[in-house]
């Protein structure tokens, strides 16, 4: 992956514990990453029915994981209920939840080819025949219905096991706004739909115009239509969510910033 991003400021929006690995990326490519975290994970607010879940994972067919900290909160009680039963099969959303669950030793697992997304996971083989099978989903509260509502469509009993709570953020809106205005933030990253919809909520209407009008790099087609919907002009999607898909993206940008104009979606 060669080029520079030239000194570029980048806003980095992922919660700060994940954002360390891209943060690092950008700045060996010149880069100058600013950190600005729009989601916090917190503990759920009750543990109680998803270890009530866990009691009970040998009668389950499968586990999705939909999100690395769906894995990294999931696995200690997990472990201390034995660790994962050997017949269980493991899916995984995304990439990162399939790296996350490698670092825990789960060396294979059923994952999206291309669509890293709920959507991409429901369209493999394997879930268009799930009737009468027990399916566990592991995720954070309030997240999306979608897995859940087409699994149980099509037949599957299923469990949700919630193990992390999603927050937002305060930010420094003035500090941003300064740096806005002397030109240093020359594009920013979303990494998910909720992460977009806290970033405006955390700026005022002066930082949300600014937010419009700087090249934004989105990681699902889902959150790219919603920042188009919210007035975002320069709109681009990168491969995958994965560090390098996003930095290859900002490199494109760096490379041929003209190419992209205002209204265009690439």
């Amino acid at each position: 992956m060669a080029g520079s991003l030239g000194g570029w400021g980048v806003l980095v929006t992922r919660p700060d514990h994940q954002a360390g690995p891209l943060c690092r990326l950008i700045e060996s490519h010149g880069g100058t990453p600013i950190r600005c975290p729009a989601l916090l994970i917190r503990e759920p607010r009750d543990w109680a029915a998803a270890l009530v879940v866990f009691d009970g994972l040998a009668d389950c067919d499968m586990a999705i994981f939909t999100s690395a900290n769906a894995v990294e909160r999931a696995w200690p009680p997990i472990q201390q209920r034995g660790g994962l039963p050997p017949a269980l099969e493991i899916a995984a959303v995304g990439k990162a939840t399939a790296r996350k669950l490698a670092q825990f030793g789960v060396a294979r697992c059923l994952q999206p080819e291309s669509d890293f997304s709920s959507e991409g996971l429901l369209a493999l083989p394997r879930f268009q025949r799930v009737a009468g099978q027990r399916i566990l989903i592991v995720g954070g509260e309030n997240g999306r219905a979608l897995l859940a509502d087409t699994l149980t469509a099509r037949g599957a009993r299923v469990d949700r096991a919630e193990v992390y709570r999603r927050e937002r953020p305060t930010a420094d809106g003035k500090r941003l706004l300064e740096r806005w205005a002397r030109g240093e933030i020359g594009a920013v990253v979303v990494t998910s739909t909720e992460i977009l919809l806290n970033l405006f909520d955390m700026l005022s209407e002066p930082g949300q115009d600014y937010l419009r009008d700087t090249p934004l790099v989105a990681t699902s087609p889902r959150t790219r239509q919603t920042a188009a919907e919210y007035g975002c002009r320069r709109l681009l999607l990168s491969e995958n969510a994965s560090d390098d898909a996003i930095v290859s993206t900002l490199l494109d940008l760096a490379a041929n910033p003209s190419s992209v104009q205002f209204g265009d979606a690439i």
